[in-house]
């Protein structure tokens, strides 16, 4: 069985100057056995009917927007993997996507992950639907595809990109970003998935870290496939002073 990752996968720059966050990346990359292909989830592709890619050779998205030139020159090669994408798409009753690319929280991660881009991947839409338990349950589904795919939820710890502009990518953490993160901790380290699953009643200053929950739903993906039990946190930091950059490895 291989782990399931989620990754907080920060601002697009991210590409262009990796530093701590891509060298553990890295580092982690090099750590796990290759699996038949890599599962991604991104915050950035929700549908209400969902859908995986199924092309031989995927492009990459450039979905976003008044960043540097060279981060739209560049290229993430990895495969797709048509004949894997129709077994898993009629398992999940779920279209195959011969159209869709991979867009940034799918390849800037890979890139360092897996930078040789030697390893097939597929992306699987997440659900329209901001309830937690819909991500959960399919990830429950894949649960059992974990054997031949790694599983990679690509979304945020924190985001809130109402504070992203009034601070420096060194900036000191936010209070309200910094109570947020520590309960995340706290549950992840414990086990505690159905505390996860009612973090807007239970955490605090939930509102101020995700006015929108896009970016936390593909850790519940990650949630439901793997086992109730403590995770390990890479505690990779804040930049901007509320995008905690940390990944979760689940075993």
């Amino acid at each position: 069985m291989f782990p399931t990752l989620f990754v907080s996968h920060g601002a697009p720059t991210l590409a262009l100057a990796p530093g701590a966050v891509g060298r553990a990346w890295q580092a982690l990359g090099a750590s796990l056995p290759e699996p038949e292909a890599v599962l991604v989830l991104s915050a950035h592709w929700q549908l209400s009917r969902l859908r995986l890619t199924s092309a031989p050779q995927p492009d990459t998205l450039y979905d976003f927007y008044g960043f540097p030139e060279p981060l739209y020159q560049m290229h993430y090669p990895a495969p797709g993997a048509p004949e894997l994408a129709h077994e898993l798409a009629e398992d999940l009753a779920v279209e195959a996507d011969p159209e869709r690319g991979f867009d940034h929280g799918v390849w800037i991660p890979l890139m360092h992950i897996f930078p040789q881009a030697n390893v097939p991947v597929l992306a699987l839409s997440l659900p329209a639907n901001p309830d937690p338990r819909q991500s959960y349950a399919l990830g429950q589904q894949l649960r059992r595809w974990r054997s031949r795919l790694l599983i990679i939820g690509s979304g945020g710890l924190t985001h809130n990109l109402r504070l992203f502009g009034m601070a420096d990518i060194d900036a000191p953490t936010f209070d309200v970003t910094h109570r947020f993160r520590q309960w995340m901790h706290q549950q992840l380290l414990q086990g505690h998935h159905q505390n996860m699953l009612d973090y807007q009643r239970l955490a605090p200053d939930v509102a101020m870290n995700h006015p929108s929950n896009e970016h936390l739903l593909p850790l519940f993906v990650c949630l439901g496939a793997s086992d109730p039990q403590p995770a390990q946190i890479l505690d990779l930091g804040v930049q901007y002073g509320m995008l905690a950059m940390d990944t979760v490895v689940f075993s």
